[in-house]
């Protein structure tokens, strides 16, 4: 009973002590590289003056090595059906918003096709639709464009929605293109 009393607070004490280290070590990480990161996205890192990778999508790294990616929307996602020019990812917009880009003949119903405009809680902005006017009817990309007039929201980011038209209103037809936009 004795032997196993003693193994015991062997046990205990080897615990304090491995538990004393690892406080030390975090104390000693912290006055070598500074606080832990306080970071929670890519413009927070970007803005701390963290490494940016001009991948693109963009990267930040911060300095205790986590990794942000850029959110550029679903763009690569969609590149293949709708592409846009104007205006580009996370770009500051003001109204009028011009809105052009090139997409394939499906996404268009007579020409044209909605789009939207929300701010960063959600709540539309402005409503409208982007034109071309070439054939339409046809699986090639054409050019689009449209403007969007609109009072600045109280928030400093939202989403422009680019919506495939579909007059059947089925789901399975439905498409989108979200791209994040800061006011």
């Amino acid at each position: 009973m004795k032997k196993i009393s003693q193994s015991i607070a062997r046990a205990a004490t080897l615990f304090v002590l491995v538990a004393v280290v690892f406080v030390l070590f975090a104390l000693m990480r912290v006055i070598v590289y500074g606080p832990t990161d306080t970071v929670s996205n890519f413009a927070e890192c970007a803005e701390e003056g963290n490494s940016v990778v001009g991948s693109y999508p963009a990267q930040c790294i911060t300095s205790s090595g986590k990794m942000f990616v850029e959110d550029i929307g679903n763009e690569l996602d969609k590149q293949d059906f709708i592409r846009i020019d104007i205006p580009r990812p996370n770009s500051v917009v003001a109204s009028p918003l011009v809105i052009e880009g090139e997409a394939r003949g499906t996404w268009f119903f007579e020409g044209d096709f909605p789009v939207q405009l929300l701010d960063g809680d959600g709540r539309e902005v402005a409503v409208g639709f982007v034109s071309s006017n070439e054939e339409w009817m046809t699986e090639a990309f054409i050019p689009y464009y449209g403007e969007l007039v609109f009072e600045i929201p109280n928030t400093t980011t939202g989403t422009l929605i680019l919506k495939k038209d579909n007059p059947t209103g089925l789901p399975e037809h439905d498409d989108t293109l979200y791209i994040p936009v800061r006011f």
